[in-house]
């Protein structure tokens, strides 16, 4: 046996592994997107089999809702104003924790990752008189700005030790050609931080669009609802429709599985360069 097939038989118990692990995830999701071919009867007679016939009426009838797309585009409103937020101010916060040195800097910046410790509903009832007494209840930037405040540790933490990755020769050579600190920071680091800022905006984009509880906090105007709120509505409304609510589940995951799916080597190795020191 040569080298390179032991080095495959030892790999085999692995690749088993990861084969099983990845039917075994996507085994629910694939059950789901065949349910919402079904009927509700041929889903109580038929659980795990194929369609027979197929019904595209339960994908296509919530496609043609219009408060369907109404709900995609809040979620996506929400999302890319909450990910514009959290990495323009961590970014900035980052930098500041990364490359200058001033008294109280770390414990400045502990302070900022005890934020990990805390969940959302800790601050809930508080969070919500806050934003009554601002006037932000059904409006969008009561759930932008929690969301961005929330998301702000994690995405420090990512950035900053990003930031001290790079060598301390090149925001020398920026400043002999003139460039001050906001300069090297815009000119140079950003476009070097390019896999930090796609992982955290990828982060923050993920979890803005699965976010239940604070909408569902901030909104009693179902004009601002967003998709999990919806998703909770829908499967109240059509609870005797077991099938339209899978075709439902799964047209609410699609913009979130593909966007994930797409930035996934972003996110991975934003991740990884943001590991490897500091």
């Amino acid at each position: 046996m040569t080298a390179k097939s032991r080095g495959r038989f030892r790999t085999l118990p692995l690749h088993v592994v990861l084969i099983v692990v990845g039917a075994v995830m996507a085994a629910p999701l694939l059950y789901a997107v065949l349910s919402g071919f079904k009927s509700t009867d041929q889903l109580s007679d038929n659980p795990v089999g194929l369609p027979g016939p197929w019904e595209v009426s339960n994908y296509t009838g919530i496609l043609g809702s219009g408060s369907f797309w109404r709900l995609v585009g809040n979620s996506t409103l929400i999302a890319v104003a909450t990910t514009v937020l959290v990495v323009a101010v961590s970014a900035l916060a980052a930098f500041s924790f990364a490359r200058f040195a001033f008294r109280g800097r770390e414990a400045l910046f502990t302070l900022f990752t005890m934020g990990l410790m805390f969940p959302f509903a800790v601050a809930a009832l508080p969070l919500f008189l806050l934003l009554r007494s601002m006037g932000l209840l059904d409006n969008p930037l009561g759930v932008i700005l929690p969301q961005a405040a929330f998301g702000l540790p994690m995405t420090i933490i990512i950035l900053r030790g990003f930031f001290r990755e790079i060598p301390g020769e090149l925001e020398e050579a920026a400043t002999l050609d003139g460039c001050g600190p906001f300069g090297f920071f815009w000119r140079v680091l950003l476009p070097m931080a390019r896999p930090a800022l796609g992982t955290v905006s990828v982060l923050a984009v993920v979890t803005s669009w699965n976010n239940f509880f604070l909408p569902l906090l901030v909104f009693t105007d179902s004009t601002w609802w967003t998709i999990p709120i919806g998703v909770q509505q829908f499967q109240g409304q059509y609870s005797a429709d077991t099938a339209r609510v899978f075709a439902y589940l799964v047209l609410a995951m699609v913009p979130a599985l593909a966007f994930y799916s797409v930035a996934e080597r972003q996110l991975v190795g934003g991740l990884t360069a943001g590991a490897t020191k500091g």
